[in-house]
């Protein structure tokens, strides 16, 4: 019998922890990588969050805390929910974690059973995927069927439900092409979703303020109240507030999901950062005009980055609806040779020769569940994007 688990050897390893990984030793060899795989805001957090936090140690308020957020947090949750989205909550309805990723974890553990399906569309987070293979259940892949295979339609998501199927999890905007559903996408959804009863939401929001053009964020939750017993919303402060490393996230739901999250919490980490919790409440009742000034950086970098891939002969780069990242195609690179004879035949390829040649970590799309594709974040300087694009530039037109 083997140390490890059988769900353990089930698990891929995180693919952007590993091209970060290997671009930092390339750089502590001397190299000069620039990484653009990490989906991380390079602003720094506001002074009104930092000041806040240094309030609350100097307050003592550096003990252990309610398992699941305190009630100062979760009361600043619900206004949040209501100001924004238009979803009603009380605290009981509102649970607070180290990260959003764990408010996804617990919901999944808490909920999931062997055989249990779970719906997740194409391209996707990497850890939606693994979430569910550790709670032994069935992740179940959907591409679109229309023009855009990177956008699914009611029609797929009616296509793919079994009598098995438990969750379907929307990321919107997503990680990691930037496609966006709007108001009426979101409708025909929750359309779908009245018409089965065993199914449940998972509306991952964590970059609804990050939005671009025309796009207008909504959420499940707040169009169709009819069905918010059977959605979980989940955001966090991560992106929007420039607090990766605070690690908060949150999210309001059912009340029985929220106190079986909270007893799955109570058996691993237990209670988030006291800090940061008190640093979160700053940031959700505080100034928010800094997030627009952010975003404004953020549309010009788009711009940037989407006009620079573009331009190279044989990369496609659709124009993101949010978040900070560009998944282009390279299906008219794919038989193309390298300088040394080799052959680029998986995007997996393309990304290896990248960052050999011209030292640029990105991601390949086989991370998210669809090929040719890679992602890049474009969160990032503008000096660093622009060297960046001249790389990629000329190492792709060493191919032949």
């Amino acid at each position: 019998m083997g140390l490890i688990s059988d769900r353990l050897h089930r698990l891929a390893p995180s693919p952007t922890v590993a091209i970060t990984d290997l671009a930092l030793n390339m750089k502590a060899a001397g190299r000069t990588v620039i990484g653009l795989a990490a989906g991380e805001p390079d602003f720094d957090t506001p002074q009104h969050i930092k000041d806040a936090a240094i309030a609350a140690m100097q307050a003592g308020k550096t003990k252990y805390t309610q398992v699941d957020g305190i009630p100062k947090l979760k009361e600043a949750i619900c206004r949040k929910f209501a100001r924004e989205n238009n979803i009603i909550a009380s605290p009981d309805m509102v649970s607070v974690s180290t990260g959003g990723k764990q408010i996804l974890f617990n919901a999944l553990m808490a909920s999931l059973n062997p055989n249990d399906e779970v719906i997740i569309p194409t391209p996707y987070w990497v850890s939606f995927a693994g979430i569910v293979e550790i709670c032994e259940a069935k992740p179940v892949f959907l591409r679109g069927s229309g023009a855009n295979p990177m956008k699914i339609t009611a029609e797929d998501l009616e296509a793919a439900i079994t009598p098995n199927s438990k969750w379907f999890i929307l990321n919107s905007p997503s990680n990691p092409c930037g496609i966006g559903y709007d108001m009426d996408d979101l409708l025909s959804f929750a359309a779908v979703i009245r018409r089965h009863k065993q199914m449940h939401v998972i509306c991952d929001d964590i970059y609804e303020h990050l939005t671009y053009g025309d796009f207008q964020f909504a959420t499940m939750a707040g169009l169709a109240p009819d069905l918010q017993d059977r959605i979980l919303t989940v955001n966090g402060v991560s992106k929007s507030y420039c607090m990766t490393g605070w690690r908060i996230g949150f999210g309001t739901g059912p009340v029985e999901l929220i106190k079986a999250m909270s007893k799955v919490q109570s058996q691993s980490t237990s209670s988030p950062n006291s800090i940061a919790q008190y640093a979160a409440v700053a940031a959700l009742d505080g100034p928010q005009d800094f997030i627009a000034e952010n975003c404004k950086v953020f549309a010009r970098r788009r711009r940037l980055v989407c006009e620079a891939l573009n331009d190279i002969d044989g990369i496609d780069c659709p124009h993101p609806d949010g978040a900070f990242y560009v998944y282009p195609s390279i299906a008219k690179l794919i038989g193309k040779k390298r300088p040394d004879g080799a052959v680029i035949e998986t995007d997996s390829d393309f990304v290896s020769y990248l960052l050999e040649a011209g030292e640029v970590a990105v991601v390949p799309g086989v991370a998210f569940g669809l090929s040719p594709y890679f992602r890049i974040s474009y969160a990032a300087s503008d000096e660093m994007l622009e060297d960046a694009m001249a790389r990629i530039t000329n190492v792709t037109a060493a191919l032949s």
